[in-house]
């Protein structure tokens, strides 16, 4: 897309991206607390970018697009210039001030149907509607309801509408992440994460699948998006099973499964760890601890069902011409800027403040080899990169403070809370069932990240009536907000994966969600056993490791043998 861009476009959009750099590595080193101002400067030039760069279908053309950039300014400079005064007169808004919130709410859904699609113009349409006219509901769901300006006006300038917790999240952690993730790749970390893992076990049985395996969890890690992640190192893997003897559509299959893992890996969990730690208070640091045994189950279960397929088909991959040992010297150095981010927020450091140390840290890795340095061209160039890859999350800031909005306005958070209680009658079991399908069917046409924080929004509540402690109630449903990716019958990353591997996408996608299994037994280890997310004495929390891990070995083994022929056969003949 940037391609299509003139001269003075791309200048702007190079002008726009080293500012979100600039702007916010100052801000996390020196000025954490304008929180307002990140949160500002953040939309507007989300904003701003998404209408450069995703053109309007109208026949009017560019002229469209920037007269949306010009709203994008007043709408969101308005609300920064007068964010005191607002507050001081909240319930008592000036007819200028719904005139803006109705201007902004509007911008937000265009964004949304420019970026992710028209689930969101309809889902958000959806919610207003029912704002509105909330009076008219059935009973259960029922409330007062409201005039269009006045619902508007809440959604724009309330803490938990557009400028809200995601807003806060992306401004204050996530754009930074993803633009560390960029310069880390600039470095030349990618090649050596795929490089080592191939030397270390692509010679073995399964090794190609292995591989794959173990350059996602890598990988994945700072990627911060299970698609992305399949790309990434799915255009390298994918053909290297083919070629080892998988089958395309299995090859397609454990490469999605495996992507999706790098959203459970700490030191970045892609965004849903951040908003985890400000739903929950807890900090991140405590989050990347919980986190990190279940996402190595998860590896290790994908790993050993891997493993088992291979052996059933005699499949080995080839020995790489450099030892691993030999790889590892010549690019240890490539980790450091994980282990710089990850024992400063251990640490007790912010994870601004750490990611932006991460940032420095990469551009001296990729000075120790002479093909990798950052100099101004590629620093450029891996600020654009990230900058681009943050505006797809970006663009549903604006519905998702409607969703939130409305659900808070409603009272339908509790009444949620109520149904999903009195249905599954006090069964914990049944609860994360109802949740697994409400992420299932929400994750169809919404972001994975956007479907974990509406879903908590609504499904911590139930969990934790239950007796489940927060984070871990909050673990459930961010593991089960993942289902979408590779879940029949839309699992976008499993598609990617098939079309990568030139395979059936369907015969993908069940493969994906066999080699995938462990996403759905971690979400009923979170609730049924508390030492699953650290919350017991330390020699609970080491007996209860040792035995999910001997049990995930027997389950994965188990699962390895279970085909889907006759699915995939019928869903590929529909």
């Amino acid at each position: 897309m940037f391609e299509k861009l003139n001269q003075v476009e791309r200048w702007i959009f190079d002008v726009l991206s080293l500012a979100l750099v600039v702007f916010y590595s100052y801000s996390a080193v020196l000025d954490p607390a304008a929180t307002q101002y990140h949160r500002g400067i953040y939309i507007l030039i989300t904003y701003v970018l998404v209408f450069l760069l995703y053109r309007s279908r109208s026949s009017l053309g560019r002229g469209i697009d920037y007269l949306l950039m010009a709203g994008s300014v007043v709408c969101i400079g308005y609300w920064m210039g007068n964010f005191e005064a607002i507050n001081y007169r909240a319930g008592a808004e000036t007819e200028l001030d719904q005139w803006i919130a109705m201007a902004g709410v509007l911008l937000g859904v265009e964004l949304a149907r420019r970026v992710v699609g028209h689930t969101f113009v309809v889902l958000a349409a959806v919610m207003l509607v029912y704002g509105v006219y909330g009076d008219y509901a059935p009973e259960l769901i029922s409330h007062a309801g409201d005039t269009f300006p006045e619902l508007c006006t809440s959604i724009f300038y309330k803490s938990d509408g557009v400028f809200g917790i995601m807003a806060n999240v992306l401004a204050t952690y996530v754009i930074l992440f993803v633009i560390f993730g960029a310069f880390l790749e600039a470095s030349g970390a990618q090649r050596f994460f795929v490089d080592f893992p191939l030397a270390a076990v692509g010679h073995r049985v399964g090794g190609p699948a292995k591989v794959s395996v173990i350059a996602s969890g890598l990988f994945g890690s700072i990627s911060g998006s299970a698609i992305a992640n399949t790309v990434s190192t799915g255009s390298f893997t994918i053909p290297m099973m083919k070629k080892a003897g998988f089958k395309p559509h299995v090859a397609g299959g454990i490469e999605s499964a495996a992507s999706i893992g790098g959203m459970f890996m700490p030191p970045i969990m892609g965004a849903g760890g951040f908003i985890m730690a400000e739903l929950t208070g807890v900090p991140y640091s405590t989050i990347m601890l919980v986190a990190v045994f279940p996402a190595l189950m998860y590896f290790f279960s994908v790993f050993v069902m891997a493993h088992y397929e291979a052996r059933r088909h005699g499949i080995r991959g080839e020995r790489s011409p450099d030892g691993a040992g030999r790889i590892f010297r010549q690019g240890w150095f490539y980790s450091l800027p994980l282990v710089v981010i990850t024992v400063l927020m251990l640490m007790g450091y912010s994870p601004g403040y750490a990611a932006i140390l991460g940032l420095i840290a990469c551009i001296g890795v990729s000075w120790l080899r002479r093909d990798t340095r950052i100099g101004p061209k590629r620093f450029l160039a891996a600020a654009r990169t990230g900058t681009q890859n943050s505006l797809k999350i970006g663009a549903t800031v604006g519905v998702i403070g409607i969703i939130i909005g409305v659900l808070t306005y409603s009272g339908l958070v509790l009444t949620f809370a109520d149904i999903v209680i009195a249905l599954a009658d006090g069964r914990l079991w049944l609860t994360i069932l109802l949740i697994a399908l409400a992420s299932l069917v929400l994750g169809m046409g919404v972001p994975v990240t956007a479907a974990y924080l509406i879903t908590a929004v609504v499904a911590v509540p139930p969990l934790t009536e239950l007796g489940i402690s927060p984070i871990a109630a909050h673990m459930i449903v961010y593991w089960l907000s993942q289902d979408s990716n590779i879940t029949p019958p839309v699992c976008i990353a499993a598609f990617t994966g098939a079309a990568i591997a030139k395979a059936n996408m369907w015969k993908t996608a069940f493969s994906a969600f066999k080699f995938a299994k462990f996403l759905y037994l971690a979400p009923f280890l979170f609730g049924y056993v508390p030492a699953f997310s650290l919350d017991g004495s330390p020699r609970d929390i080491a007996v209860a490791f040792l035995l999910i891990a001997v049990g995930t070995w027997g389950y994965s083994r188990l699962l390895s043998a279970i085909r889907f022929e006759g699915f995939k056969n019928r869903a590929a003949g529909a």
